[in-house]
């Protein structure tokens, strides 16, 4: 079983694989993506799920997802068939970080994937080539809310804590205009998910040659989780602006 067959049936129940509710997924695609806005782009799209409810709630809008998982983006195309959204949807497999396009767009979406471009600041930089007058940046990353101990750092990668995200980003260009702070509710709710999705599946098939290996992937992240980063990680999304230019 492959990492992406372990996160395809990990977010199986929550498909927004990032710690965030539904209320606050619609509220923060109404704060990014502004009024006059017909084209978004997401870094990194996965399953397309960001995409796919931007579509849905602004029949306006067309979209375009990037990724370099190709199970990930035949999911995402079978999705938007079921949604009825597959005419205004455009997914490319490509290096998020090399992708270019013919146009620039309204809104960037980059949330819970700035790993892929190493680090927050790559990852706007990424997403400023893309951005259009006027556009935004809708963009999620963890940070710490007390001092990490090493194993965290290792596990979870060099994060700062809350107010020295912002001052890196408000330092490398950006104005925020609106943002969210998961909850422990959301935090707690987006971990059960996980674990329980993937354990659920390897119970589900017992006879399946993958159902070992799923079950102690299931069983290493709640134990990780509770042990390791739960009482230390936070995750904030943050809806962006140039401050100039």
């Amino acid at each position: 079983m492959n990492r992406d067959q372990i996160s395809r049936h990990a977010h199986a129940d929550h498909p927004i694989a990032a710690p965030l509710d539904d209320d606050s997924v619609r509220q923060l695609l109404e704060r990014g993506i502004p009024r006059a806005g017909t084209r978004v782009l997401d870094l990194g799209c996965g399953g397309g799920e960001w995409l796919l409810r931007a579509l849905t709630a602004h029949p306006h809008l067309r979209a375009e997802g990037v990724d370099i998982s190709e199970s990930s983006l035949t999911h995402a195309r079978e999705a938007a068939g079921r949604a009825g959204v597959q005419q205004r949807l455009a997914l490319h497999q490509a290096d998020a970080m090399r992708f270019t396009a013919p146009h620039s767009f309204d809104l960037m979406l980059s949330v819970g994937a700035t790993h892929a471009f190493g680090g927050l600041l790559p990852t706007l930089a990424a997403a400023r080539k893309h951005l259009a007058p006027g556009g935004r940046v809708l963009v999620g990353e963890g940070f710490w809310t007390r001092d990490p101990s090493p194993e965290a750092v290792e596990m979870l990668g060099a994060l700062s804590d809350l107010p020295t995200t912002l001052d890196h980003v408000a330092a490398d260009g950006w104005t925020p205009v609106h943002g969210h702070i998961s909850t422990q509710r959301e935090l707690d709710a987006y971990e059960w998910a996980w674990t329980g999705s993937l354990a659920s599946w390897a119970l589900d098939h017992p006879d399946d040659p993958d159902s070992p290996q799923a079950l102690a992937a299931a069983t290493t992240h709640r134990d990780e989780w509770l042990n390791v980063y739960r009482d230390v990680f936070g995750f904030v999304c943050l809806v962006l602006r140039p401050t100039s230019g």
